[in-house]
């Protein structure tokens, strides 16, 4: 049996990250032969990441990077199991390279930037983690030309709301002041017009249920069903809301006052429409002893 000396413990932990015990039992099973040893972890570590992949991954971070000269920003969703995973300097480092790669890739969807390394990556920080992680999605908006318009973004203090916006006219200032509005008020639609035709039909059809309820007559059931509906676009629809710095002024108003108008904007928070596994803590335990 080939002696293990703590230097060779030191330097298959520098070169793969994970742990003591691990690159220990690793050098034991590969006679020493360090090469040997990080082929066989490697392998190890994709069945463990397989393995893992089935579990919910609902915490994480929102990450965004605009261009220098403003014209281009991307987003990106990296999701941990736990939120104390998500600070956690190499999933932060992981989220930091995921991060750029999709800013230097402007076209490649989550899949290609896998495909570009980010999959190995993600693979050893499962088994160093032990923790499903996932680049759950990518997104990017940008202007062909700088002198077209601003790309701006705004990332709340916890990374977990993140907004791109881009915009015609103004400046930088009222980019960034519209777009923390969007992360704070979550706007579903820039113009009324915009609300989708099924969203308009179910929401017609709940406050019909509800003004019958109430037995009045059929012409003032109509008016009701008629002024929450129009009460609901405006309170979904961004150029509409009042402006969450200065509620006595509409978005719509503050765009007008600056000669700005917003093209399109992208809004991300942590963990959306994941339906989350609720465990109880000895159920917890059990799962993760059974990793």
């Amino acid at each position: 049996m080939a002696n293990i000396t703590a230097s060779m413990v030191k330097e298959l932990r520098e070169r793969t990250g994970l742990g003591m015990m691990d690159c220990k039992k690793a050098l034991a099973a590969a006679e020493g032969n360090i090469e040997k040893a990080i082929e066989d972890l490697r392998k190890t570590s994709a069945l463990k990441a397989e393995k893992k992949s089935s579990r919910i991954a609902a915490e994480g971070i929102v990450l965004t990077k605009i261009a220098e000269d403003g014209n281009y920003g991307v987003v990106i969703e990296v999701n941990s199991e736990t939120d104390f995973a998500a600070r956690d300097e190499n999933f932060l480092g992981f989220a930091q390279d995921a991060l750029e790669l999709a800013f230097c890739n402007n076209d490649a969807d989550v899949g290609s930037l896998l495909a570009k390394g980010l999959e190995a990556e993600r693979q050893a920080l499962v088994q160093k983690i032990g923790e499903n992680i996932n680049l759950r999605r990518v997104d990017r908006l940008k202007f062909e030309n700088a002198d077209e318009g601003i790309v701006e973004s705004y990332v709340h203090s916890n990374n977990k709301i993140a907004v791109l916006l881009t915009l015609r006219g103004g400046d930088e200032a009222i980019a960034r002041d519209i777009a923390m509005h969007v992360a704070a008020i979550n706007p579903m639609v820039i113009r009324a017009e915009d609300v989708p035709e099924d969203v308009l039909t179910r929401e017609s059809e709940i406050y019909s249920v509800q003004a019958r309820e109430t037995g009045k007559p059929e012409e003032i059931v109509e008016k009701m069903i008629g002024g929450r509906l129009r009460k609901f676009i405006t309170e979904v629809t961004l150029l509409e809301q009042p402006f969450v710095k200065d509620p006595d002024t509409k978005i719509s108003d503050l765009l007008r006052e600056a000669g700005a108008d917003i093209v399109n904007f992208v809004r991300y928070e942590v963990g959306e429409g994941i339906d989350k596994e609720e465990l109880d803590f000895a159920k917890e335990v059990a799962a993760q002893a059974n990793t």
